[in-house]
């Protein structure tokens, strides 16, 4: 039986003109073996596979070449290209830095240094990997590099050249090898299989090189195992199947499902990929590649970027026709920032997920509203109908309570945590009849610098005793909630200078005594001197933001048995433990006491 040899090494290039994708660092290569102006190192870098130690090889095996041809290549004949091919050549040495890094191996290496070439003219040192090299190594390898003998040539190949240190780089000729091109392995493949007598579809040679990201040795391992698994005829179907790569039929239909705005559907061909053991990450990561794809391909300068079978580029050519190139854009936002967010998510699948729902919303319009099995374009915000009350008549009288605590300490929370929105405004169905529903968007519970752009539309702090409200045109009813709501909110937005009465004024409750008038309970004598120097300016802010100019607001002094001390942790702790068993019993149980 004969013995097999895998492709990466039986198809190994032996002559720069056989090297793929390297056409200008090549040529300079056999330039310098013509003109005989060698470099005593050179330093090869560049990522897997794409023939940093081939070429070292060939290099090695031309500048030995008894008699090289005009072109620079070697003659394979003289007897100095012969021990080269059959591998006893005693002038082209390899060492492999990754396991020989030590001070002593590099002194091993200088020692042979001194020995001089018994046939040919040089004696050549390939080096791979060379920035596995310890520092220690790498300094004694220092001096020898830098002024070899003459008969010496350094060949270093390595993966990272950033680990390598510049005493060592300033000393070599630097050739950056390029990562191989799609098109370029898809070539060298092609010829791989016509004489290997395999049969193969474009598109599944498409599929191995992207596969093999950028490099040839790869790309020929995966062509080994397609040709193994497919039994002499690679079709695209056995490939994807092969490598458990998802078809790109998918790709296009979660597009047209999103222009369509189907997410449920979306959702069930999710199902069905993620439950066929692909990952959502990499799913997101093909779709982006796929929407880049059809973006490429909604212009003809940019459609020979797809590194794909002409049938594929048809398919892009036929879809970018149909997708908005605004949808393409959001599209490619909307995943990159999955893609950010995917390792640190809890609910990986849950993020995909909302991701695509999002993409299938882009083309949908505003008011889609239909039960169509379609998303809405937006989420609604949660607190856009917060609020829903009865209106009141201008003839109903409320009664003077106090409202409840709950209700303040929402209130004031609302007011805490939304100190960046903008204005409060008000919307009333047109039938007075009925019931009214009013929508409080919770708006100027405070400022942004966003609001701060946007002139007339973040209201004034205060308006002052000499200024009326204005652009009041009738005089609108509201509500306690309503009255609470805007009386927190001007305390917000009080001045600086006022922030020690802005602080007990969110502390009292407002009232409706008989409409329009309010009631104001102010707990001290002191504090309701200080709020009557500026009644005017409260009354006018009020009447602006509720919209009615009849407002008129009195100020009452607290009696001593209306006011209620506010308790310390302490009593509230002992409260709590009078009140509550469980809490008692796991004071008890963990030994707390309050610090």
């Amino acid at each position: 039986m004969k013995e097999y040899i895998v492709s990466a090494r039986k198809y190994r290039p032996t002559s720069f003109d056989s090297v793929v994708g390297q056409t200008a660092l090549t040529t300079t290569l056999k330039n310098a073996v013509k003109t005989g102006k060698l470099a005593h190192a050179y330093l090869f870098c560049g990522p897997r596979g794409v023939g940093k130690t081939t070429c070292a090889r060939i290099f090695a095996k031309a500048i030995n070449c008894l008699n090289p041809t005009t072109e620079g290549e070697a003659c394979n004949e003289c007897e100095s290209c012969k021990a080269f091919n059959e591998q006893r050549s005693y002038n082209i040495l390899e060492l492999d830095a990754a396991s020989n890094n030590s001070v002593e191996n590099i002194k091993t290496l200088m020692e042979q240094t001194r020995i001089p070439p018994q046939v040919g003219k040089y004696k050549v040192f390939i080096i791979d990997e060379v920035h596995m090299l310890t520092t220690a190594a790498f300094n004694a390898f220092l001096k020898t590099l830098e002024e070899p003998p003459a008969h010496v040539v350094f060949i270093l190949a390595t993966t990272e050249k950033h680990k390598i240190l510049p005493t060592i780089i300033s000393r070599c000729q630097i050739y950056d090898f390029e990562r191989m091109t799609v098109a370029g392995i898809i070539g060298h493949l092609k010829k791989v299989a016509d004489k290997e007598g395999i049969s193969y579809e474009d598109e599944a040679l498409a599929v191995i090189a992207e596969k093999a990201d950028g490099g040839m040795r790869d790309a020929l391992s995966v062509f080994d195992q397609a040709a193994s698994f497919c039994q002499g005829n690679i079709t695209y179907k056995k490939v994807i199947e092969d490598l458990n790569v998802l078809d790109a039929d998918n790709y296009f239909r979660i597009i047209d499902l999103c222009l369509d705005n189907k997410a449920s559907d979306i959702m069930l061909l999710l199902d069905g990929i993620i439950n066929a053991g692909f990952d959502g990450g990499n799913l997101i990561g093909g779709l982006a590649t796929h929407v880049r794809n059809v973006m490429m391909a909604k212009d003809e300068q940019t459609l020979p970027l797809l590194h794909v079978s002409e049938r594929q580029k048809a398919k892009y050519a036929e879809q970018a026709k149909k997708c908005p190139t605004e949808f393409l854009y959001k599209a490619l936002r909307i995943m990159n920032d999955c893609d950010i967010n995917y390792r640190q998510s809890g609910n990986k699948r849950l993020l995909v997920e909302l991701t695509l729902i999002e993409m299938a919303q882009l083309t949908q319009s505003d008011d889609d509203t239909t039960p169509s099995g379609h998303c809405p374009k937006r989420l609604k915000s949660l607190f856009k109908t917060m609020i829903s009350a009865q209106p009141k008549t201008a003839k109903q009288v409320a009664v003077v309570v106090r409202t409840a605590k709950s209700k303040q300490a929402a209130a004031i929370s609302t007011d805490n945590s939304f100190t960046t929105t903008s204005s409060i405004t008000e919307r009333e169905t047109p039938s007075a009849a009925t019931t009214t529903k009013r929508t409080i968007r919770l708006g100027a519970l405070g400022t942004n610098f966003a609001n701060l752009k946007r002139k007339n539309t973040v209201p004034e702090p205060m308006i002052p005793d000499s200024q009326e409200a204005e652009n009041i045109s009738d005089n609108k009813e509201f509500t306690n909630d309503q009255l609470l709501i805007q009386w927190i909110a001007m305390c917000a937005r009080m001045p600086q200078q006022m922030t020690g009465i802005a602080a007990r004024m969110k502390n009292m409750t407002p009232v409706i005594a008989d409409f329009p008038n309010v009631e104001v309970v102010v707990d001290n004598e002191i504090l309701l001197e200080d709020i009557s120097k500026i009644k005017g300016r409260i009354r006018n802010t009020l009447a602006m933001t509720l919209k009615n100019s009849n407002i008129q607001l009195s100020l009452k002094l607290a009696k001593p048995e209306d006011i209620k001390r506010i308790p310390t942790n302490r009593e509230r702790f002992d409260m709590l433990i009078r009140n509550n068993d469980a809490f008692k019993n796991l004071v008890l149980e963990l030994g707390l006491e309050l610090s």
